[in-house]
């Protein structure tokens, strides 16, 4: 790009203020590069702990967005409305950012890019390392998203609504680790229930299949007619795996085979791999999940 891109990181925080102050600092401290820092932005979202006194330590270089709880996609959607820079890098008060992470990212900002995600480390909740390598990323901490092209996404309910920008062929993604992703017994996601976590993005992919539908009538720049429709299908394929991996996490072996061949046809409409069907066609035959869930005192599973 040709002018320097201005990033607002945007931090979202839920009762998560003995863990702030380390999200703010990694913002405060992020390495120079191509980009200006624009703004830090906290929302908080009607917390109820040391959040409010964490941000009064740092007032001098955050803005506050302070109310009552409105819920994460709220939170999600608040996120680019509130904002004001090119380019918004999302995080989450319980993780927090590598010191080159916007200078990476900035490196990947092209004209014709509007979505960047990266790899993560995975840490327990004192910030000791869980995982031995890197993870995927793709969940709030581990994006940074073009505001302008975000503001044609919201309102949102998941993060997963950015993940359209890459299946338009818009999006970057870098395989160097750029946040600390903290898993505690607080997080927001229960994943040591059974099907719990997968029944809730079979439900976010399938709400954001039909909000592509309906913006055929009036498509996005970033995107055209034909392909709103195959990205569609593609988050239906998805949501599809996901309802019957929550079939066998709940150990309903027979549900789970019911729904495949509803996956493998979701699957080939959208033209994805067959991969994944096959990984789950395996799993439903030997009767074993491919998630695991969490451990019994409450952690996120290692995946």
């Amino acid at each position: 790009m040709s002018a320097t891109p201005r990033i607002s990181c945007v931090i979202l925080c839920h009762n998560y203020g003995r863990y702030l102050d380390q999200a703010i600092t990694s913002c405060l401290e992020q390495e120079p590069g191509n980009f200006a820092l624009h703004e830090i932005i906290i929302i908080d979202d009607g917390s109820n702990d040391e959040t409010e006194e964490v941000c009064r330590r740092h007032e001098k270089n955050i803005k506050v967005t302070r109310r009552s709880q409105q819920g994460f996609g709220q939170t999600l959607t608040d996120a680019f409305l509130l904002s004001t820079g090119d380019w918004v890098a999302l995080l989450d008060a319980d993780d927090w950012f590598h010191p080159s992470k916007l200078r990476t990212c900035a490196e990947a900002m092209t004209s014709e890019t509007l979505f960047i995600e990266h790899w993560e480390n995975v840490v327990d909740s004192n910030g000791n390392p869980k995982l031995q390598e890197p993870h995927p990323g793709g969940n709030t901490s581990t994006l940074v998203v073009h505001r302008e092209a975000a503001l044609s996404l919201l309102p949102v309910t998941n993060e997963i609504f950015f993940h359209t920008l890459r299946e338009a062929s818009r999006g970057a993604v870098l395989k160097d680790p750029l946040t600390f992703y903290r898993i505690h017994s607080h997080s927001m996601t229960d994943r040591s229930t059974a099907g719990l976590s997968q029944d809730y993005r079979a439900e976010v992919c399938l709400e954001l299949s039909d909000r592509l539908r309906m913006m055929e009538g009036a498509p996005p720049t970033w995107a055209t007619i034909r392909q709103l429709r195959g990205i569609s299908q593609h988050f239906r394929a998805l949501a599809s795996g996901h309802r019957v991996e929550s079939a066998l996490q709940r150990r309903k072996h027979l549900s789970a085979m019911i729904l495949l061949p509803g996956m493998l046809i979701a699957t080939l409409r959208a033209r994805d791999p067959i991969a994944p069907w096959l990984r789950s066609l395996s799993a439903a035959i030997a009767g074993q999940p491919l998630v695991q869930l969490s451990t019994p005192q409450g952690e996120r599973a290692e995946q």
